[in-house]
């Protein structure tokens, strides 16, 4: 039964992608919900599955005999793995954003800033083009852009953080019910990048949006999030209220990065992904634990079986083996 708390779950989320080498398996049964209004962060370093996560939802992921998709993902109570591409196109934008790493790379260098707003507002919410244009300078403003100096500036004309903005007043232009942040702040300098979270989050909770919030940056989401998702090879390997995560880290691989972190004044700051003694093979994974080779307290069960997820304490579960709570739950 559809829980109506959640507006979106994802359940044992399987992506291979196909090469001449085999078969890459970017997602391994990743599961978990976002509820209503929440903020979620989902962290890992590269390769661990973050912007596959992303784009499997949006329905990005290219169509086969390239990749394979199993799993569901269920939005608002529609199921969205099957949907055909008409039904996805209606529904990215106006119901479902994206906010990008890359600003720059996603925003149309022929079209000014101000127009392309207009655009989504014009297919989406069908206003005619005066009133999409009055929204669209409404947009600018609230994101804390002068509207009568961006709006009619290309996108080359505007620095990574004025096109980050304007990629933000997109994503909020139809009122979405959920938000997609993929490193949204990861070519901004520091003092840019708080702005930008900062404006995301006093704008999200006044339109009571729902977040996903990938990164490789701890510090962020200590700041931004309510709930953690760790993720490493494509999978999750532990999930948490934001403060139990950061007091209580229980996975050998959380507990190593919030090692090379330092915690200033009651702020997370320094985050560095240490690197590991043997990395993952996405061609041929481990039968257990992913992390286990890079794992100091690995013993052989680590190696030979997959550690299904055990709770630690009310939301907080993990991935491991060495946990010394009660029975698992795959």
């Amino acid at each position: 039964m559809e829980n109506k708390k959640h507006v979106l779950e994802v359940k044992n989320l399987k992506i291979s992608y196909y090469i001449p080498d085999g078969e890459v398996q970017a997602l391994r049964g990743v599961s978990f919900h976002l509820s209503r209004g929440e903020t979620l962060g989902i962290v890992g370093e590269s390769g661990s599955g973050k912007s596959v996560t992303a784009l499997s939802i949006m329905g990005l992921i290219p169509s086969p005999p390239g990749s394979a998709v199993s799993g569901s993902i269920n939005y608002d109570g529609k199921e969205l793995t099957c949907k055909p591409e008409k039904q996805m196109q209606k529904l990215r934008g106006k119901e479902i954003s994206m906010i990008f790493q890359d600003p720059s790379a996603v925003l149309n260098p022929v079209i000014s800033a101000g127009r392309q707003i207009i655009e989504v507002l014009m297919i989406h919410q069908r206003l005619p083009k005066k009133e999409a244009r009055a929204k669209a300078q409404e947009l600018l403003d609230m994101v804390g852009l002068n509207w009568q100096k961006c709006f009619s500036k290309y996108p080359h004309e505007l620095s990574g953080g004025m096109c980050q903005r304007v990629m933000l007043a997109i994503a909020l232009a139809c009122n979405p019910s959920v938000i997609i942040a993929d490193e949204p702040t990861t070519a901004l300098d520091v003092t840019i990048q708080r702005q930008i979270m900062g404006l995301l989050k006093d704008l999200t909770a006044r339109m009571e949006t729902s977040v996903l919030f990938f990164t490789h940056d701890l510090s962020l989401v200590y700041g931004f999030c309510s709930r953690v998702l760790v993720m490493y090879a494509g999978q999750v390997v532990e999930e948490g209220p934001v403060q139990d995560i950061f007091n209580n880290p229980c996975h050998p691989y959380l507990k190593s990065l919030l090692k090379s972190a330092q915690v200033i004044e009651g702020k997370v700051k320094g985050l560095h992904v240490p690197a590991g003694r043997e990395l993952h093979d996405s061609l041929k994974p481990p039968s257990g634990c992913a992390y286990a080779p890079r794992c100091k307290f690995a013993v052989y069960k680590c190696s030979s079986s997959k550690p299904g997820m055990y709770t630690v304490s009310r939301g907080h579960l993990v991935s491991c083996w060495l946990s010394s709570t009660g029975e698992g739950n795959n």
